[in-house]
């Protein structure tokens, strides 16, 4: 089969893919979520089964999806369409790219509005805002945030301009450039968090607390009843860890794809990937270790759930010393992460849109970012006017995060698992991954059998079958 060329053009180097596919994966799921997550289910064994899902759901399934990204050379639509084709299989196999493009544009739609806040709150740390403010003061402000439609339109459109600036400029002059600044900068301002922790004189109880393990917490659900802690068997952390070890790899969602799309063809796939999933861990593990000890310096709660990062971090910020200048790069590191992610998530409709309606890049951007846009306003309102109408039971933005979230990314990352594993001619694979005989057996018996099976419990645990 003659080599296909994308239009798009290609990274110019494979560590320039690694940092864009790292910028893809981490977002405010590594520095927002997986603390949060981590303090709920019993710190230092609940990190152990994550490493682990990791290793045999997540990076499977990315090699799979770079690889098919890289061998149909467009849109995740166009790929899977070119490349059912090409293995005999149905042309319906097409729908796992649309699946993905659409969960990317409806995901970016909410992501926009949860960035917003980040960027507001840069500005609040920045200006002292969090200076001594208790936590009736800092629940105040958020809740002032979030009930004004105005202001949180204000940061969704400032935030949305940014990704579509940056997608609009191209595989090299937009994506890549950015993710050379991006990710960098992001380490960067993890590290100077970290050596701040590390004075708060509670640095070693944060490390304790993210890497000493504590298999009972991980096995029972505990509660505080009438001052006692009852608890009580359960395997739901595990199916968290799970859970989260897929969605923060960006799988499911097209944005592998397409960023594989772009990938040079001697870059190795296997080696791309398991470096991805490293330092996309790496992030998540290091953001744990700058705010643990800075939640136990300031007596907060490490299992304080969603509201640990905008509503419990602003007090500790608040009362620390150099809490405004610390506060702030903390808000800009979780806007860098956002950002890393947006532009990806918006990449496989724009790619689909200049391949198959001719539209210019600036152009399919700006129509796309508007759209997306429009549909980012349901989340904006679903925080104030509109927080009394619901679906299901659900908000707008809460029926948006699971419908993406539950249904439509584990069902797009098993999809790919088996027509990787079980339509996909073994040829073509080895074709793509050109990797050792023994390694290839060993992604081949993981992408038929364990992460397509993991995936399927994650999915019927999510959906509360299980």
């Amino acid at each position: 089969m003659a080599e296909r060329q994308s239009i798009h053009g290609q990274w110019s180097s494979r560590l320039i893919f690694i940092l864009a596919a790292t910028g893809s994966a981490v977002g405010l799921g590594n520095v927002w979520k997986f603390p949060y997550i981590t303090g709920e289910n019993g710190g230092g064994a609940f990190v152990i089964i994550y490493l682990l899902c990791i290793a045999v759901v997540g990076i499977p399934i990315m090699m799979a999806e770079i690889m098919l990204g890289r061998r149909g050379r467009q849109s995740p639509i166009n790929t899977m369409t070119a490349l059912s084709e090409e293995e005999g299989a149905s042309r319906e196999w097409s729908l796992v790219g649309w699946s993905g493009v659409l969960a990317g544009f409806l995901i970016l739609s909410y992501y926009s509005v949860i960035a917003g806040w980040a960027l507001a709150y840069v500005v609040r740390a920045a200006s002292g805002v969090f200076e001594g403010v208790d936590a009736g003061g800092v629940q105040s402000l958020f809740n002032g945030l979030v009930g004004d439609p105005e202001r949180l339109m204000a940061w969704h459109t400032l935030f949305m301009l940014m990704t579509m600036f940056v997608v609009a400029k191209g595989v090299k002059a937009g994506l890549e450039k950015a993710v050379t600044y991006l990710m960098p900068a992001l380490f960067v301002l993890l590290v100077v968090l970290v050596g701040y922790a590390m004075n708060t004189g509670y640095f070693i109880q944060g490390l304790d607390f993210l890497f000493t393990p504590d298999f009972y917490k991980l096995l029972h659900s505990c509660e505080v009843v009438d001052g006692l802690e009852q608890c009580e068997v359960s395997g739901s952390p595990i199916l968290v860890a799970m859970g989260h070890a897929f969605f923060t790899l960006s799988l499911g969602m097209g944005a592998i794809m397409v960023y594989g799309s772009y990938m040079p063809k001697k870059s190795s796939i296997a080696g791309s990937a398991i470096l991805i999933g490293l330092l996309d861990t790496l992030v998540a593990l290091v953001a744990g270790m700058a705010i643990f000890p800075i939640v136990f310096a300031n007596g907060l709660e490490p299992g304080a759930g969603p509201g640990l990062i905008f509503q419990t971090l602003p007090i500790a910020f608040g009362a620390m010393p150099g809490g405004q200048f610390f506060g702030t790069l903390f808000f800009v590191l979780l806007v860098f992460a956002a950002w890393s992610s947006a532009i990806s998530l918006i990449e496989p409709a724009v790619a689909w849109l200049v391949e198959n309606r001719e539209m210019t890049r600036i152009r399919a951007a700006v129509w796309l970012g508007l759209v997306t846009w429009i549909l980012g306003l349901g989340t904006v309102f679903s925080f104030n006017i509109w927080s009394d109408f619901k679906i299901f039971d659900k908000t707008f933005f809460d029926l948006l995060d699971y419908l993406t979230a539950n249904i439509m990314l584990p069902l797009g990352g098993l999809l790919i698992a088996l027509f990787s594993g079980w339509l996909m001619k073994k040829e073509s694979s080895k074709d793509e991954f050109a990797m050792r005989p023994m390694a290839y057996q060993v992604w081949w018996n993981l992408i038929r059998y364990i992460s397509p099976f993991a995936v399927i419990v994650v999915f019927l645990h999510a959906i509360g079958i299980i």
